[in-house]
């Protein structure tokens, strides 16, 4: 039964091919041209080249083809142009949804994200996969995106279409290349350009322990259904406290109010504009900190057992990978963890 994996140049991409490949399944991925392809080094695969954005590519893509997940995302909280993350995460998703059926694609898993139901709730619970949400909630792009995304699968779902939703919450671990939003606070962090934060959170998980899951969710998850992969509930400043350990640098004390956060991300963007360049602090990030993205994950582990490993493991991992990658100057966590061995 041949697989493909869209997006498996990606972080979460990529983990989730060289674990099917692991187990030895026929693997078919798909790249765009403009693709950078070195997270596919050592895994046995068939790359297609080929376009979500293109309806018509993806007839031949899914020749033969039983089992898709798409994985692909456009995961940005900045664009010159937004409309380009709705093409690539919403009509890619309706295209290779309508494509996969057209080819009698047996099983289909879609990857969401906690963002689209990691909402405050009324009664201050924390928010799970039944956590009622609304477009309006979504704080941006990105996350309006997915959620229109998500909608279309549930439609399909309903339609009869074997789909399987998970939605992870904040992966960490090696791997990040671009690096994602999340990626780039763990790179400031070792490069000393975090002085402050804010007061927000986050549920943390391995991304190796995510790729696990979307193969649980294959194999375990009923059609139609969400599943949160997620681990820590963990504050920012829980967060670099922990890389504050493993690498022996000093976490930042001082924590601003999100109002300082808010006012130095809109001369951030409003200057970065003028030079025509992503802005270091994006107002969709600072708006998403407002509140935290704390959830319950008890579903996957109970229906699919899911079981997440350790976050500090995971973040020294992430660690390790970008100090070796050169995104780190000076001594990195190879160093920093000789020295508390030693």
């Amino acid at each position: 039964m041949t697989t493909l994996v869209t997006g498996a140049t990606g972080f979460v991409g990529s983990h989730v091919a060289r674990l099917l490949a692991e187990r030895g399944e026929p693997l078919r991925v798909l790249v765009r041209p403009t693709s950078r392809a070195r997270m596919l080094d050592g895994i046995p695969c068939q790359r297609v080249i080929g376009d979500l954005c293109r309806r018509v590519e993806l007839e031949a893509v899914l020749r033969g083809v039983r089992r898709v997940f798409h994985v692909a995302a456009d995961y940005r909280l900045w664009s010159r142009d937004p409309a380009e993350i709705y093409r690539n995460n919403v009509e890619g998703t309706r295209n290779l949804l309508s494509a996969a059926r057209d080819a009698g694609v047996e099983q289909f898993v879609y990857t969401s994200t906690v963002a689209t139901m990691a909402v405050p709730t009324e009664d201050g619970r924390l928010p799970d996969e039944s956590t009622p949400a609304s477009l309006e909630q979504m704080v941006g792009h990105y996350k309006r995106s997915k959620f229109i995304a998500e909608r279309e699968v549930q439609d399909a779902a309903r339609e009869g279409m074997p789909v399987v939703i998970v939605n992870p919450t904040t992966p960490v671990g090696p791997g990040d290349w671009k690096p994602t939003p999340t990626g780039r606070i763990v790179v400031d962090f070792l490069n000393g350009r975090m002085p402050a934060f804010v007061d927000t959170g986050l549920n943390l998980v391995a991304v190796e322990d995510v790729a696990a899951g979307h193969l649980l969710a294959a194999e375990r998850g009923k059609p139609g259904e969400r599943y949160i992969l997620g681990c820590r509930n963990m504050t920012l400043r829980e967060i670099l406290g922990e890389l504050a350990w493993i690498t022996g640098r000093p976490a930042p004390r001082v924590r601003i109010p999100h109002g300082v956060a808010m006012a130095a991300a809109c001369v951030d963007t409003a200057f970065c504009r003028l030079l025509r360049r992503e802005p270091h602090i994006p107002l969709e990030g600072v708006r998403m900190a407002r509140h935290r993205m704390f959830v319950e994950t008890s579903k996957a582990e109970r229906e699919l057992g899911f079981q997440p490993g350790p976050i500090a493991a995971a973040l020294e991992r992430a660690v390790r990978w970008y100090q070796s990658n050169g995104y780190v100057r000076g001594a990195g966590a190879g160093e920093a963890a000789a020295r508390r061995a030693a």
